[in-house]
């Protein structure tokens, strides 16, 4: 049985990277993507692509979600038109890599408003709506960054540190009534890196590690409506961020190497 054929599955972020990948996914399984990002052009031909290849009608707005009087009435829009939306996919953000002191505030202030204040919102506007059906799912885009800080991301790891802890204890709150998983990811193939590295160094860098965004999707997509508590990739990673959880002194004088790379 297609667990997702006729779900509603509203993805921030979706006009690139991650966010796109998961909506061509969606569509691949018979379910309905409400697209959500600012660039109205890339959104529109990611439609285009999708009716085409799946015959199935994707929804989009362009909305800066940041912008939470503009959001809220998107938002209003989308759950008239809908009725109910069955998976939110919190995967907009942005990283701006830079040590704290010589850091722009306004890349801060982005960092927070995009990485979390939208996030914690367009999660509280939903909640409602989707406790009154079931199967539901809360999937948040963290990061692995969330778990070992490193210089230069002092905030963005802040940040992800935040989207995981939070989605933590919305999983206990909403205990059997919706699903709750967060996603924690090492570098991923996206245009994230344009704005977090503009010089290109930190990804050059760490090239042949990056995750393709389409295995990060599949992925995700493979445990909607399930108690997957985390998703964290790649696996070594995730190895290595438990370890030091437990040796962070250690940890951190091991990894020097790698943190130098930002």
């Amino acid at each position: 049985m297609n667990k997702l054929k006729g779900k509603h599955i509203l993805i921030t972020g979706a006009s690139s990277g991650i966010g796109e990948s998961i909506a061509y996914k969606v569509a691949e399984s018979e379910a309905i993507p409400i697209m959500i990002a600012r660039s109205e052009e890339k959104l529109v031909s990611i439609s285009k692509n999708i009716e085409e290849r799946f015959q199935i009608k994707a929804v989009y707005h362009s909305v800066d979600i940041t912008d939470t009087i503009q959001w809220s009435k998107v938002l209003e829009d989308i759950l008239e038109s809908v009725q109910s939306i069955d998976v939110l996919i919190n995967n907009a953000g942005v990283g701006y890599f830079d040590t704290f002191e010589h850091s722009q505030w306004k890349h801060v202030e982005m960092m927070l408003r995009l990485n979390l204040e939208a996030l914690y919102y367009t999660t509280y506007r939903l909640v409602p709506n989707m406790k009154k059906h079931s199967p539901t799912h809360i999937v948040s885009i963290g990061s692995q960054a969330g778990k070992i800080a490193t210089p230069k991301a002092a905030v963005y790891s802040a940040t992800k540190a935040s989207v995981i802890s939070f989605s933590n204890a919305l999983r206990m709150e909403l205990k059997n009534r919706i699903y709750v998983t967060s996603v924690n990811i090492g570098p991923v193939k996206t245009a994230f890196f344009d704005t977090a590295d503009p010089s290109g160094s930190y990804r050059n860098s760490v090239a042949k590690y990056m995750l393709d965004p389409d295995d990060v999707a599949t992925k995700i997509i493979k445990h909607l409506f399930t108690s997957k508590r985390e998703i964290n990739l790649p696996f070594w990673m995730d190895f290595g961020s438990k370890i030091y959880q437990n040796f962070p002194r250690l940890m951190e004088f091991i990894l020097q190497p790698a943190f130098r790379k930002k």
